[in-house]
């Protein structure tokens, strides 16, 4: 049996590998197209936010997201579009805000900032980035949850991130006082960073 094989079979018998890979690549990808917006070129891209973004991508995202999923589909198998809405609605209302102050706060900490600046970080950027969040993730989890095998969610949800990574980067360097307002519509902002 040769190397791709072993691979292959590999990421076929452990889909928390397979997702874990993925988002070791996409992550980091997503952090360089990003900073490519701030005007950032080869020669000064921030190598170590990239490496930041790969870690928690890979170690963090990937297992917490398999978990859920996992739990979703053992709680309400199937891939009916009845199934999909409940997966959906407990979704948008219980991992995604999880995730997104996850996000803010243990990339606050991996760069040096102390715990209460962590915590600021997550009380100023949850709230648009949820929004935004809100408006745009539940159609992704309902064509996840009805028309992707359990198999290949987590890979699906990573190929998705890529633009979604790219927006929660933009959001992580946005100073405070550059945050969108409450009256701010999520889904113009969404388009405007694209």
């Amino acid at each position: 049996m040769g190397a791709y094989s072993k691979i292959y079979n590999a990421f076929k018998k452990y889909p928390l590998l397979r997702g874990m890979t993925s988002y070791s690549i996409i992550w980091p990808t997503s952090s360089l197209i990003q900073q490519s917006f701030e005007g950032k070129t080869v020669g000064n891209y921030d190598l170590w936010r990239c490496a930041r973004y790969g870690v928690y991508g890979s170690c963090y995202v990937a297992p917490t997201l398999y978990s859920w999923l996992t739990i979703a589909n053992i709680m309400w198998p199937g891939n009916s579009i009845k199934a999909g809405i409940i997966k959906t609605c407990v979704e948008t209302v219980t991992y995604t805000p999880f995730a997104m102050c996850s996000f803010y706060f243990i990339m606050s900490l991996l760069e040096a900032k102390q715990f209460h600046e962590a915590l600021a970080e997550v009380k100023s950027k949850f709230l648009p980035t949820y929004k935004v969040g809100a408006s745009v993730w539940p159609a992704i989890a309902m064509i996840n949850f009805c028309l992707i095998p359990p198999r290949n969610r987590v890979v699906f949800i990573s190929l998705c991130s890529l633009v979604w990574t790219c927006f929660l980067a933009y959001m992580k360097h946005l100073e405070k006082e550059a945050l969108p307002t409450s009256n701010t519509n999520p889904i113009k902002l969404l388009k405007a960073n694209l």
